[in-house]
């Protein structure tokens, strides 16, 4: 599976995102008018569908993957606190996605898991002169526990200066059932021989 996000994409979608947060009114900022004129009850959000639409399945129809659009990733990081955070996240007081090139991939489970381990590829041009694409090194990303029909949104954080304009591609999810070795989450990036 094949998606792209590159780092200007998504240092939009940053940008986007922290002026959606700043334009929003501080909480109790309603006025006594408005207060009034609200319904008495509300109306809950209608369930996602299942199986979900535009996702990619798994051949044994078990996970379902989807690279979203820049557009996407704004709506769902202005309700997911975790793809907020980890957006804001900066490294030298620089957001990680304006120093990195970052993804992101949205997955889920017909039947949950313990944990999974995201993989990518980051790639780019060999140099300035020779536009030939090759690999700069892999992203292995892993998050904690997802339910049945529950879904999830990963950014995936390259090691690879975005000036480089390198880009994340091949992006793979592993449900996994067992109980992990390894720090969950996590992240690491390994550069190619």
């Amino acid at each position: 599976m094949f998606a792209n996000l590159s780092g200007i994409e998504i240092k939009r979608i940053f940008a986007l995102l922290l002026a959606l947060l700043v334009c929003m009114p501080p909480a109790g900022a309603a006025s006594v008018t408005s207060l009034a004129k609200a319904k008495p009850t509300l109306t809950p959000s209608p369930s996602p569908a299942w199986p979900p639409k535009g996702f990619t399945k798994s051949k044994d129809g078990n996970v379902f993957v989807k690279i979203p659009t820049a557009k996407e990733l704004v709506g769902l990081a202005s309700n997911d606190k975790n793809l907020t955070r980890a957006l804001a996240k900066t490294v030298d007081g620089v957001p990680v996605c304006e120093k990195y090139s970052c993804g992101a991939v949205q997955v889920s489970s017909l039947t949950g898991c313990t944990w999974w381990v995201i993989t990518a590829n980051i790639k780019g041009a060999t140099s300035v002169d020779d536009k030939t694409l090759k690999v700069f090194g892999t992203v292995r990303t892993t998050i904690g526990e997802t339910g049945a029909q529950k879904y999830s949104t990963i950014l995936i954080i390259s090691g690879e200066a975005i000036e480089l304009r390198h880009f994340v591609s091949n992006i793979k999810a592993s449900c996994r059932k067992d109980v992990p070795a390894e720090e969950v989450p996590g992240t690491t990036y390994t550069l190619a021989p």
